[in-house]
């Protein structure tokens, strides 16, 4: 099969960025510098792998931050199930990321950093692990990349496929681009009915929809870790404000003085790194604080604990009470997925910015299986009325849970689509 040319914008693109590409070390190093990257493993981000490739059929798996890497994990345990000879390799753009996969990835599969969209990165990367198939999580779109693997003849999928309307508006710009790059893929698996109008309004061919986000099992508990913090707690109830952003650890923490001034506020920020910040907007706010980084205990005379880490959420998520989902308090991070405390069966409330996940939370809201506070004093009088009555919150975790399990079955469907882009 002729693998068709480049549009004149794909075109000016790819000499574009070989033009940039010797500022690709410059700028790494910068990012390193400010924590961004790893100094240890830059040579990875320009095409230079690390590891070694195994001999015999390969399948590589891209996601390019926490959440996308994290939903990759349902999908991950399905193929080693029903293709464990397969060699597994996943690559991610994030430091967070690549932390996370450390600690979850299951043994045997494989761990890079994604190269940087330059041709000669994307060639050293293709040329050393010549993957057979490709499986792109949501919205990554890299022009080099996904035009130089279709025309070494990697299968490619675009799965759990999520276009902003921004993004689309963008594309429209330079449609005949658009259309050629979404036709490389062999199969584009939209994750809801909004990115599936964008997506088909640009030529692209889109199979049956998949969230890979609502598919995934439980996140992990540590038995051992909840007993140690249970002593701590000390009987009080627990308010975990989950994957908060700048902004929202005072108002959550405000909401909870109004409302639940007894109750102990465990704040697990999306990024781990402002630790230390979230510590100090939280003692400006009067809470007796201990971070879980520094190694601080929780003790009954603790207010606020700072859950800094990564792969302990599901613990906290287990001994919260109520769980307050963050990203969805400011304006501009559209909130986060909200199956993980759905999955554990906790009691959800979500703020009013939460457009990543709208048709999920609608969902949920038309099932009484979580609740929507549109401003502060909301938040406190929902989380007051949670905890003053229990009965209330245990029926909402349960209608949560409920929904979570039925989501699993769409993962089924898409490997039937999968399946036959893998190699024989």
């Amino acid at each position: 099969m002729t693998t068709p040319g480049r549009t004149l914008p794909l075109a000016i693109y790819g000499v574009a960025t070989a033009l940039l590409e010797p500022l690709a070390s410059i700028l790494l190093r910068r990012r390193a510098a400010r924590g961004r990257e790893d100094p240890a493993r830059l040579g990875e981000r320009l095409g230079r792998a690390g590891l070694a490739r195994p001999a015999g059929p390969l399948v590589w798996l891209h996601g390019v931050s926490v959440g996308e890497t994290q939903s990759l994990l349902p999908l991950i345990e399905a193929l080693r199930a029903r293709r464990p000879a397969l060699t597994l390799l996943v690559t991610s753009g994030t430091v967070t990321a690549a932390e996370l996969l450390a600690r979850r990835l299951p043994g045997g599969v494989l761990h890079q950093y994604a190269p940087v969209d330059s041709p000669a990165a994307v060639r050293r990367f293709l040329d050393h692990w010549r993957p057979d198939a490709g499986l792109l999580v949501e919205s990554e779109l890299w022009p080099n990349l996904i035009l130089a693997a279709q025309a070494r003849g990697v299968s490619l999928a675009l799965l759990s496929a999520r276009m902003t309307e921004e993004s689309a508006r963008g594309w429209t710009r330079v449609p005949r681009s658009a259309r050629r790059l979404l036709l490389a893929f062999d199969a584009v698996l939209p994750q809801d009915a909004t990115t599936e109008t964008r997506l088909l309004g640009l030529g692209a061919e889109t199979g049956p929809r998949l969230n890979l986000k609502l598919a995934g099992a439980p996140p992990p508990v540590d038995a051992a870790l909840v007993e140690t913090l249970q002593a701590g707690v000390s009987g009080r109830r627990v308010v975990l404000a989950a994957s908060t952003h700048p902004g929202e650890e005072a108002l959550i923490a405000a909401a909870l003085m109004s409302g639940a001034e007894a109750a102990l506020l465990i704040v697990a920020p999306r990024h781990p790194e402002r630790g230390a910040q979230v510590g100090q907007v939280l003692r400006d706010q009067g809470f007796a604080v201990a971070r879980r980084s520094s190694g601080e205990p929780l003790t009954r005379t603790t207010t606020a604990y700072v859950a800094d880490t990564l792969g302990e959420l599901g613990s906290f998520i287990a001994l919260a009470d109520v769980v307050v989902m963050g990203g969805s308090f400011v304006a501009g991070v559209g909130g986060h997925n909200p199956l993980e405390p759905a999955r554990l069966g906790a009691a959800i409330v979500t703020g009013p910015h939460a457009f990543n996940a709208a048709d999920v939370y609608a969902e949920l809201f038309a099932q009484a299986a979580a609740i929507e506070a549109r401003d502060v004093h909301a938040l406190a009088r929902h989380i007051k009325g949670l905890l003053a009555y229990p009965e209330i919150a245990r029926r909402t975790g349960q209608a949560a849970r409920a929904y979570a399990a039925r989501q699993g079955k769409a993962l089924e469907a898409a490997l039937a689509v999968i399946e036959p882009l893998l190699p024989a």
